[in-house]
């Protein structure tokens, strides 16, 4: 460092500052002289106003959308810019996306105690034991997946209305016991936590800058999406074209997902598959191919309820909708069968490496399979589930058998 120049080394021209609700008074001396010695300053109104005292150079608030600031940003590369950012600028924060057109050797990052910690520190709860959800930018219904009986969850909240809405969300699922604590202003001296039930939650005053500590309680009837694979078939609506529970863990055995993978599920129907995959880890994807418009927006409805709702639709027919997709990990084909090019166009999609799984019940989709299992090799499997019924009007029970589902599956070289 030397008298009064730049504070980094010349090749970290981008330097990432942290800035709580305490704004200046909370910054490093270090943090400070990067802010008075950059020609760019970038950051939202709120925090360019905290840090106002210290800026020299050009002062840019965030644009519409945000990701408009890397051009100005860019075409400084070299000089000394820096970017205002919420407590940790890597958590749930703008670093990610700096670091889309910048390399991190050409970063320094000076964060502050991010929204979390600060939660986590006022409830006194170890936050390693804490599951942390963002609701910032993301539909409400992320959250759901999440909702186990006994977890602590911290969600930061898109806006003010969030903590009302997350209230009434658990009520409805049978969770209303639950206990809120709305956290604002962490930091600063408008900082307030208060405590309520989802059930008598009626807090009308909550400020936009907030973090919500959930604990949750379960009722014996509340709707909870279990952490294993096969979810009960009366959580889904259907009109008839749902792969059973059984099956369906099956299948998803099958499917083998791993971290970071897309999924096609051609023939979408309920969109079971494709949502019990998306819940195996929030970092799975999935698009599901579904020519009916009402299937479609059912399966859409139960991508919400489930908490899958991130799940990419595709309303068109199989395989022209493949056209222009990202390529797929994995393929689920659970339906159109009857197409005698369909298998052949997502074998051809599949990633190298990558899986396909194929149901089917008739026998001209059965000797579909077959052709292709002694085309691609894999494995063909026959499955038969059976289950207890009463017969008659007595007290007498008899097995019911489903019909056989014949589920074929690969690797791609």
């Amino acid at each position: 460092m030397t008298g009064g120049g730049a504070t980094c080394p010349a090749a970290r021209w981008l330097s990432i500052v942290g800035v709580g609700e305490g704004g200046i008074g909370g910054l490093s001396p270090v943090a400070r002289q990067l802010v008075s010695s950059a020609e760019l300053v970038v950051g939202g109104k709120r925090h360019l106003e905290l840090c106002g005292d210290l800026i020299r150079g050009r002062s840019l608030a965030w644009p519409s959308p945000i990701a408009g600031a890397m051009v100005e940003i860019e075409a400084l590369r070299g000089r000394p810019v820096v970017v205002l950012a919420s407590g940790d600028p890597f958590h749930y924060g703008v670093g990610d996306m700096l670091l889309r057109s910048v390399p991190a050797d050409e970063m320094l990052c000076l964060p502050q105690p991010s929204s979390f910690s600060l939660a986590a520190s006022r409830l006194g709860w170890s936050l390693q034991d804490a599951t942390l959800v963002s609701l910032h930018g993301r539909a409400l219904e992320g959250i759901v997946r999440h909702l186990q009986p006994g977890a602590r969850i911290l969600a930061l909240s898109w806006d003010g209305q969030t903590p009302d809405r997350l209230a009434r969300l658990l009520a409805s699922r049978g969770m209303g016991r639950s206990r809120l604590t709305v956290l604002e202003a962490l930091g600063g001296p408008r900082e307030r936590v208060r405590t309520e039930t989802a059930q008598s939650f009626a807090f009308t005053d909550v400020a936009a800058l907030n973090i919500v500590a959930l604990e949750v309680v379960a009722l014996p009837d509340a709707r909870i999406v279990t952490l294993a694979p096969g979810l009960d078939d009366a959580l889904f609506e259907h009109d008839g074209q749902l792969t059973k529970r059984d099956i369906r863990a099956v299948t998803l055995s099958s499917l083998a997902p791993q971290q970071g993978e897309l999924l096609w599920d051609v023939g979408l129907g309920a969109g079971s598959i494709a949502i019990e995959w998306m819940l195996r880890h929030p970092s799975l994807r999935a698009i599901g191919i579904e020519e009916g418009v009402e299937r479609a927006a059912r399966a859409a409805r139960n991508a919400a309820m489930l908490g899958a709702p991130d799940l990419h639709i595709v309303q068109k027919s199989a395989p022209a909708a493949f056209e222009g997709l990202p390529a797929p990990d994995a393929v689920f084909v659970g339906g159109g069968l009857s197409d005698p090019g369909l298998l052949d166009a997502a074998w051809a999609a599949l990633k190298p490496g990558g899986r396909i799984v194929a149901n089917a019940v008739s026998l001209q989709s059965e000797a579909r399979l077959i052709e292709c299992f002694q085309q691609r090799g894999g494995e063909i499997t026959r499955l038969q589930v059976a289950k207890a019924g009463r017969a008659g009007t007595g007290n007498v029970f008899v097995w019911r058998h489903a019909a056989p589902v014949i589920q074929w599956r690969a690797r791609k070289p």
